[in-house]
């Protein structure tokens, strides 16, 4: 009776291995990493993530090694004082150009103090010398398990599980019984230094002054208590059992401020029913959309980045930090403390979830915002004077403000950026609960918050400071009297969208309120450079943010479509284009990507990708901030590993192929013609439509639209004419566009096929 059970599922596991195989055909084996090699650095290492706990698997010291990650690890005592500054001293400050006084109160505490900061967990290390040579290293991002196999025929398998709080490692075909793993403590307490490896790491991870942990161990097990700030403390948990005379199974876990528990490892059949409830679950995830394209550099990036976002975002855990579950392991803090960077970081990181049918993941940014709301309202409070909603532009897991250049770091305007996301999750879900519980209170606090900051000058509103992310870095000169284009295109984004969710949540009044002061807000600043980074500021010299463009991505308020807008646009990047981009860095390119996708100039939108994923990422395909081929593209060269670059690069694919725009949808709005086939599957769009297209031999031959909620569907197709069965179909015009309409019904799907006039 065992026999057959485990006969079966065996059966079971080999089918639903092949049905994740047939659904993400798009992902085959030319996308997965494969080396002959172990890497030889945390930032090139085989990445595994469910959100909440992350792995990175590479060599150190001719030992396999696993850098173990949990998204909750902080030290968040507090280092920036509130109490010594807000909004209305500040001003005062630049306008007595004072601004040293400042600097010391608000800039320095971020880079004097060790924190707040994430913290690294520990690693498990594992002796391989016995095993020979590496033969292969391969990462399966369809399946998310990492296999090693070695030259005696060991072989290393190891994932984190989809949904449960663990990470789990095998050896099969074992020639020696001496395996046995080396938990490693990390230097919270030694006068070790970290190592200096050019990727902008912080000082060592002494200079937290932890005690020191304690390391419990048993025949087949290993606990380690590290005592953290506060009486906080996380612990590390691994167990391990031998299955066979060839094979050893484990798995490791870790708790933050309460006891770790793992249960024991079980029998084989209880372990291959866990493996396949983690299968399922990608192959879930990679069901949601699908793309095929003919570059395989731009192709593999992208699936490549869908799987970090499937290993970073999970519902619970917290939203993607600059580095997310793969914290530095070098000895020494992360790069930028690996915080919430909210003046870009998080915000790019999510760009692709809404497009990519991953509300689910996207949803992960939205709930931490809600959660940390409460001390947003106080902070936005204390530092501006006023009710209302703003959020810190650096923050910690917690919500509390961090400091940095606080231009940036303590923006008036960031809470309108935060606010798109809530716009987006309703926009592209259509889902009227959110937009009653979460959408509709969090844009009206915002816009209430921005009403609350701003003045009436002669009719005009205005902003009593203001700033273009990072124009002018950390001096007096990264302040502006007047709007910057970067802070006006989100206010003016703002009380758009206040005024939308006001009036979806039959707030009449309240509708006309917003529209009255988005009339108030003055002309953006533009010239025959297009947009300027504020009055009498032109753009001068390369750039890394695009901040000054919002207005064209990804805030959307103007369309090419559109002559007076056409020309800001063309204008715009024309001006780009004269001053280079020598002071770039990785994300650069990917935002850069979506600008030109926006004005339909799809060659220049991939050169833009094809420089991404070619010169500025690690071989795991990790975004490094700087040109990784000496400076070909920039002049940093550093590596500095986030992933606002890597996830804004999905979103530069997706803009090629279906765009949300002014009220309406595109069809293939950016597909160079060199790109002869192209498809995609379910990619989703505002109003809730999953949409489906074929380009065949140049031609695109059909769109599907499926109608998750019902409406009234405004799309402009990649064809002239088109053929439709069943379903009636006119010519509308929205806002100047002249558009296809269809009204379908909920779960209605209505096929466009090319008339080839």
């Amino acid at each position: 009776m065992m026999k057959s059970s485990l006969q079966n599922l065996i059966l079971t596991l080999g089918m639903l291995l092949v049905s994740v195989g047939t659904i993400s055909a798009q992902v085959g084996s030319a996308n997965h990493l494969s080396f002959t090699q172990l890497a030889t650095r945390w930032d090139e290492a085989m990445p595994l993530g469910n959100g909440q706990l992350g792995a990175l698997i590479w060599g150190k010291n001719n030992q396999l090694r696993l850098s173990l990650d949990r998204a909750d690890l902080w030290d968040e005592r507090k280092a920036l004082d509130l109490s010594k500054l807000n909004f209305k001293w500040v001003k005062e400050q630049v306008l007595n150009k004072n601004y040293a006084v400042v600097q010391k109160v608000g800039d320095e505490p971020y880079d004097q103090i060790p924190y707040p900061t994430k913290l690294p967990a520990a690693a498990i290390e594992f002796n391989i010398a016995p095993f020979g040579k590496v033969i292969t290293n391969t990462l399966d991002i369809k399946t998310a398990i990492n296999t090693i196999k070695f030259e005696d025929g060991t072989v290393f398998n190891c994932y984190i599980h989809a949904i449960e709080p663990k990470g789990v490692f095998s050896f099969s075909n074992l020639k020696t019984d001496q395996i046995i793993p080396e938990l490693i403590v990390h230097n919270y307490n030694s006068t070790n230094q970290g190592t200096n490896d050019n990727s902008h790491a912080g000082e060592g991870l002494q200079k937290l002054g932890y005690a020191k942990g304690k390391v419990t161990q048993t025949a087949n097990s290993i606990s380690y208590v590290q005592p953290t700030a506060e009486g906080k403390f996380y612990e590390v948990k691994i167990v391990w059992k031998k299955i066979s005379h060839t094979k050893i199974v484990g798995a490791w876990t870790i708790s933050n401020t309460k006891k770790a528990v793992l249960s024991p490892i079980r029998t084989l059949d209880q372990e291959k029913l866990d493996l396949m409830s983690h299968l399922n679950w990608w192959r879930n995830y990679w069901g949601k959309s699908n793309i095929t394209l003919p570059d395989s550099l731009i192709g593999k990036q992208y699936q490549l980045e869908m799987y970090k976002l499937g290993s970073v975002a999970r519902k619970g855990a917290p939203a993607i930090t600059l580095q997310a579950v793969w914290t530095a392991d070098n000895g020494s803090l992360p790069p930028w403390k690996g915080d919430f960077h909210n003046d870009l970081n998080t915000q790019l990181s999510y760009w692709p979830t809404y497009t990519a049918n991953h509300l689910a993941e996207g949803a992960t940014f939205t709930d931490w915002l809600w959660k940390i709301r409460d001390r947003n309202l106080a902070y936005t409070k204390q530092y501006f004077g006023v009710n209302g909603l703003n959020v810190p532009g650096v923050v910690t897991l917690n919500g509390d403000p961090m400091g940095g250049w606080i231009q940036y770091s303590l923006s008036p305007t960031v809470s309108a950026w935060t606010a798109q996301h809530f716009y987006w999750q309703w926009k592209y879900a259509m889902d009227q609960k959110f937009l009653k519980t979460r959408a509709y209170p969090y844009i009206h606090d915002a816009a209430t918050y921005l009403e609350n900051i701003t003045y009436l000058e002669k009719g005009v509103r205005k902003l009593p400071l203001s700033s273009s992310p990072e124009y002018n870095d950390n001096s007096i000169n990264a302040w502006y009297l007047n709007w910057s284009n970067f802070d006006l295109s989100l206010a003016k984004f703002l009380f758009k969208a206040a005024a939308e969710v006001s009036a979806a949540n039959k707030q009449s009044k309240e509708s006309l309120h917003w529209l009255t002061l988005l009339k108030q807000l003055p002309d953006y600043e533009v010239n025959e450079t297009g947009f300027t980074i504020a009055p009498q500021q032109n753009l001068n010299e390369s750039h890394r943010h695009m901040s000054q463009y919002m207005a064209i991505y990804p805030l959307a308020l103007l369309d090419v479509n559109l002559p007076k807008d056409g020309v800001k646009i063309k204008n715009s990047l024309k001006r780009i284009e004269e001053k280079g981009t020598r002071a770039w860095t990785g994300y650069s390119f990917s935002w850069m990507a979506s600008l030109y996708a926006r004005a339909y100039e799809a060659e220049k939108a991939v050169k833009q990708l094809q420089i991404f994923a070619a010169n500025f990422c690690s071989p795991n395909s990790f975004h490094l901030n700087g040109d990784q081929k000496g400076g070909q593209y920039s002049s940093f060269t550093y590596r500095p590993f986030t992933l606002e670059g890597n996830f804004a690069f999905a979103q530069g694919v997706q803009e090629l192929l279906v765009q949300s725009r002014n009220g309406y949808i595109q069809v293939f709005p950016a597909v160079p013609k060199t790109w002869k086939d192209v498809s995609f599957t379910n990619l989703r769009t505002e109003g809730a439509f999953l949409v489906s297209a074929n380009k065949e031999n140049g031609v695109p031959t059909q769109v599907k639209v499926y109608a998750e909620q019902g409406g009234d569907l405004y799309i402009k197709l990649p064809f002239r004419t088109f053929i439709v069965k069943d379903t009636p179909t006119a010519m509308a015009n929205v806002n100047g566009i002249q558009v296809v309409s269809v009204h379908l019904k909920k779960g209605q799907t209505v096929v466009f096929e090319n008339g080839y006039e």
